[in-house]
């Protein structure tokens, strides 16, 4: 499997989840991100953590920084299926 795809059973799976939490159709919701359109998740977020994540999209760093934290590492490797430990 390609480093950089991501299971696509593990990625409907948690599509799935996520759109029933906010209450969206999977794929409506999958549309959406693939379109870097965020308003239906953001929708079902109390507003302070809403503010968090739009400030951690329109800032690169921030994004880099929370990606470099072992609990995104792991969420990573889960989703794309590399259980290899290196």
């Amino acid at each position: 499997m390609d480093r950089n795809s991501i299971d696509q059973n593990k990625l409907n799976g948690l599509l799935s989840v996520v759109s029933r939490k906010i209450g969206v159709p999977p794929e409506q919701l999958r549309n959406e991100l693939k379109a870097g359109k965020f308003a239906s998740a953001l929708s079902a977020m109390n507003s302070n953590d809403a503010a968090k994540f739009r400030r951690a999209v329109n800032d690169p760093k921030l994004v880099e920084k929370l990606m470099s934290t072992p609990q995104a590492k792991a969420l990573y490797k889960k989703l794309s299926g590399d259980n290899k430990d290196k």
